[in-house]
């Protein structure tokens, strides 16, 4: 009891620290805007929408963690942890969006030049970089447990980075008058966005689509599993991912001693856990009949 009650109360606490970085990023988005349409500056106005991806980023990992804790159930017996992953896409969809209208708006700039106001964008960027380092700070420890919440951390630490490039940007502008570096800078931020949203989109795809996990080989796991005494034959091997953490397995077992089955199937999960982290496993056996030169299924 007193482990669930201290795992609890650390769940609690992650999920008050992303209300936090919630909060402070919406707030900072809100200001970006602002600051954005007053100066004329693509560039803050991108890393407004950046911001904004990674504040709904952040809220939908956190109604996700809140979902993906529910039991399983007569609906979804392999339970709802699988909702994180349904976020992921969301996120990664929306980043590709805000990545291309980017690149549009930037593009279009260039046809049709505006003045900057180099001091407003250095200010705004400037109380943008300090929130992207909290934003950063309160999600750092999470990050090391949980692939959603890291994916989120390395996107603060990539809008802090923005953050300096737009600090650049006024500064060019404000000491030589570089409009065109906005323009410059707006491209390149988008050309992030898309880069992180191709990086983790397949990963994603490839959980949902039940896709085998990338560190297990199929032939490997067939190999040894029949490796284990009493198993003549293994296959109709079925591996997938059911969330970030949890591997499965299916497959058929063709077995000669039936007196043996109970203790193969468990030697079998025994290293399918061990060796392959397969925590779930359906085995179906079927039966050699040697001495008759025959199976029957």
């Amino acid at each position: 009891m007193d482990h669930d009650h201290q795992h609890h109360d650390v769940e609690t606490m992650g999920d008050r620290r992303l209300a936090i970085a919630i909060a402070f990023n919406m707030l900072l988005t809100l200001a970006q805007v602002i600051g954005g349409v007053i100066s004329g500056s693509l560039a803050l106005i991108a890393d407004a929408l950046h911001n904004f991806s990674d504040a709904s980023s952040l809220f939908i990992a956190w109604v996700a963690r809140k979902i993906g804790r529910q039991p399983a159930d007569h609906f979804k017996t392999f339970g709802y942890k699988r909702a994180e992953v349904i976020a992921a896409l969301i996120n990664l969809v929306t980043l590709v969006l805000i990545g291309f209208y980017l690149i549009y708006e930037a593009i279009w700039r260039i046809f049709e030049p505006q003045v900057i106001e180099g001091w407003t964008v250095v200010i705004v960027a400037g109380i943008a970089l300090v929130v992207d380092i909290a934003t950063a700070i309160l999600t750092y420890h999470m990050s090391k447990t949980s692939m959603n919440i890291r994916a989120a951390f390395l996107h603060n630490v990539s809008d802090a980075l923005a953050s300096v490039g737009v600090i650049i940007a006024g500064a060019l502008i404000l000491l030589y008058g570089w409009y065109w570096s906005d323009t410059l800078l707006t491209l390149l931020i988008a050309t992030y966005v898309l880069y992180q949203a191709a990086t983790m989109l397949p990963q994603t795809l490839h959980i949902l689509m039940q896709g085998t996990p990338k560190d297990i080989v199929i032939d490997d796991v067939i190999h040894a599993m029949q490796q284990v005494a009493g198993v003549s034959n293994v296959h109709h091997v079925h591996i997938w991912q059911l969330d970030e953490y949890r591997n499965a397995l299916e497959a058929h077992v063709v077995t000669s001693d039936v007196s043996q089955m109970e203790p193969t199937k468990a030697a079998l999960k025994e290293v399918l856990t061990q060796r392959f982290s397969i925590s779930h496993s359906t085995l179906e056996f079927e039966i050699t009949h040697c001495a008759e030169g025959r199976e029957a299924c």
